[in-house]
């Protein structure tokens, strides 16, 4: 099985999740299904088909954290230090046609969030840094044509 790169908060986030599903979420709907049960004809009653599709969608999401936790590879970015961009790594960029900087930090792929500045070690961006230092330039294929970005700062906060 592979690996998941994540770090110590995104792993956090997921087993909160998880541990939110399990003990809340879970016995809330089995409660919901009890009750929709005592009104009788569950042929026609949507309160029983509501809260069974909602038990199967928190089953689902249950397994797929379960999976997902047991494959992290927790990587504690506060011990990582250099110049040179690789997971964790929060990293400033230049756009080279408009001089707009944006910041984002390489995370794995279940805490990516780019409006919190956070993007996937998957992204087509990410791929594109790993490896850059301060003053590099990359080359990144956009979906409005490619885009060019110089490495502003390299940082592992």
């Amino acid at each position: 099985m592979e690996k998941i790169p994540m770090t110590p908060a995104g792993i956090k986030a997921l087993e909160d999740e998880l541990r939110t599903l399990r003990s809340v979420e879970r016995p809330g709907v089995i409660r919901a299904i009890a009750e929709a049960r005592e009104h009788g004809d569950l042929s026609e009653n949507a309160e029983y088909h509501a809260a069974r599709e909602r038990q199967s969608f928190i089953e689902g999401r249950i397994a797929e954290l379960e999976d997902i936790v047991s494959r992290a590879d927790v990587i504690d970015i506060t011990k990582l230090s250099g110049s040179t961009i690789r997971f964790g790594a929060t990293v400033t960029l230049a756009d080279e046609d408009t001089d707009e900087e944006v910041t984002y930090q390489i995370v794995g792929p279940h805490e990516a969030n780019l409006e919190e500045g956070r993007i996937s070690i998957a992204s087509p961006l990410a791929k594109a840094l790993i490896g850059k230092t301060s003053g590099d330039t990359a080359e990144v294929a956009a979906p409005g044509g490619s885009r060019s970005y110089e490495v502003v700062t390299v940082r592992f906060i």
